[in-house]
């Protein structure tokens, strides 16, 4: 499978999805911690987290299938919400509780 299909595979088998530098428990960056704490804020009671700190091919190829340079990457529902910003003011705007909830609704 390439690199490509398996992230198709995470982003479409999982409702919730966060490409992250570390792990929801022991965020790498402050960016990944912030949108962690994003998604924890919005009611997220779980969510699917891929380290790309232990995937070299999924970290150098996520931007190219996302056209997103950066990390982390939430996708909801297969489609790409953002970064650490959005995230967190989707998270203010209450537009993240939203979205988490219909997601978490469909699982």
């Amino acid at each position: 499978m390439s690199v490509m299909d398996r992230i198709k595979a995470e982003v479409e088998g999982h409702p919730i999805v966060l490409f992250m530098k570390g792990t929801p428990q022991f965020p790498m960056c402050g960016f990944s911690s912030r949108a962690v704490q994003a998604l924890k804020g919005a009611g997220a009671t779980s969510f699917h987290s891929v380290n790309v700190l232990e995937d070299p091919e999924v970290r150098a190829n996520l931007p190219r299938y996302s056209d997103w340079p950066t990390f982390p990457q939430l996708f909801i529902n297969g489609e790409l919400i953002g970064g650490c910003d959005i995230t967190v003011d989707l998270l203010q705007s209450g537009e993240l509780a939203r979205m988490v909830a219909e997601a978490q609704k469909a699982a």
